[in-house]
């Protein structure tokens, strides 16, 4: 599972709470998987008991950061199917957890049946636009994104995924102004949701240059949900900027501690080179290519990291233009073609590198990634440098709601 901003993570907000006194209580998502079960118990033939229970296992999934979790709802979601073939809410599940897995392409494909099925459910809007915006199809993204916040204005998750859009397309404030929006009308109680959005403006403001308000909105999100992957994983960014290395090692240690995956390893073992901890460093990459490989023709998989580390540490760019070109293959979101572009320049193809990059830098993406990597691809042989390298504003922010 990706970390920040894969839009899988804003699929709906589930009441989770974190126990913190000296008695470890279940989260809300463990509490709701109980009930669930003993709704099961006493009524094992009705299906919406099994969709409850394939929910709740999701938010424990998102809680957690542990994809085992989906194939539990999956199975509950069978049986649920079993007693009621077909049924509507136990689709819509089906769906969450589609994207929840990185299944972008049939996500969008039930989305779009659930859709015709229901035109004016708010999430099934929200599905669609979370598998458009993980393809790279960002007006039909924001097309379904409006219709969330046209149908109910202020809802917090088309808030949530208007902000994606509008950070995406360069309006870092205006996502900034979402996000709180999304954070003032969250339940207090529900301490995960807040410490997820914390972690989103955390995200905008490090984007934006912000560091000390980043680290403000990271550290309470923290305090909310101690030991939060989301928000350790963007704090070890941070110290990354602030050139603190030992910190930066710290987190992302305590994030993979929690959340073990390939693409969790990736900033750690960067971080533990940065530290000067050169054996612990290659041993955690040498680890960290043997996973990501081993998942790299799945769908939820660390391509991304395994490009820039052929690319980076590995010396080997033919390698990476490979996996680059299959995995932009399936999908063209910026952060897939600006690794094709890196790719491309790796192994001296300037003028395609030159190409892919524009078309990240046309949604005015303002991501420092993308920007160092536009300036190298530019300075490189063989290529001038176009207006397409400066982030274009062509589209409308997204509005709360339509006047």
């Amino acid at each position: 599972m990706k970390a920040i901003w894969s839009l899988t993570g804003v699929l709906l907000f589930a009441s989770v709470a974190l126990g913190q006194q000296a008695e470890v209580k279940p989260t809300p998502a463990e509490a709701r998987i109980t009930q669930a079960r003993g709704a099961i118990e006493k009524h094992p033939d009705h299906a919406q008991a099994y969709n409850e229970l394939a929910l709740a296992l999701a938010r424990r999934a998102r809680e957690t950061g542990d994809p085992s979790h989906y194939d539990q709802a999956e199975e509950a979601l069978k049986s649920s199917f079993r007693l009621q073939p077909d049924n509507f809410e136990g689709r819509k599940v089906q769906c969450w957890l589609l994207l929840g897995k990185h299944e972008f392409e049939k996500a969008r494909e039930l989305a779009r049946e659930l859709n015709r099925r229901a035109p004016d459910d708010v999430l099934v809007y929200g599905f669609l636009a979370d598998a458009n915006a993980e393809l790279g199809n960002y007006p039909e993204a924001e097309a379904a994104a409006q219709w969330m916040l046209d149908l109910r204005p202020g809802n917090i998750p088309g808030l949530t995924r208007a902000a994606y859009l509008r950070e995406l397309h360069g309006d870092v404030e205006g996502a900034l102004e979402l996000m709180r929006m999304a954070y003032d009308q969250t339940d207090p109680g529900e301490l995960e949701d807040r410490a997820w959005l914390l972690t989103q403006i955390g995200h905008l403001h490090l984007v934006h240059g912000k560091q000390r308000e980043a680290e403000s909105a990271l550290t309470e999100a923290l305090s909310l949900f101690p030991r939060y992957h989301y928000s350790l994983g963007t704090l070890g960014t941070l110290r990354m900027e602030q050139n603190r290395w030992a910190e930066a090692v710290e987190l992302f240690e305590t994030r993979y501690a929690v959340a073990p995956h390939p693409e969790n390893l990736y900033p750690l073992a960067e971080a533990l080179e940065r530290a000067g901890r050169s054996r612990e460093a290659r041993s955690a990459f040498r680890t960290f290519e043997r996973q990501a490989v081993r998942e790299s023709k799945g769908s939820d998989n660390a391509n991304r990291e395994l490009i820039f580390y052929y690319i980076e540490h590995a010396n080997d760019p033919a390698r990476a233009l490979r996996l680059a070109e299959r995995e932009s293959a399936r999908r063209e979101d910026v952060y897939t073609l600006d690794a094709y572009a890196w790719a491309l320049q790796a192994n001296g193809h300037y003028r395609e590198a030159q190409s892919q990059i524009e078309r990240v830098l046309k949604t005015g993406a303002r991501h420092p990634l993308f920007q160092s990597h536009a300036s190298a691809i530019a300075a490189g042989p063989g290529v001038k440098e176009s207006s397409g390298t400066s982030p274009s504003r062509s589209r409308p922010a997204l509005r709360a709601a339509r006047g």
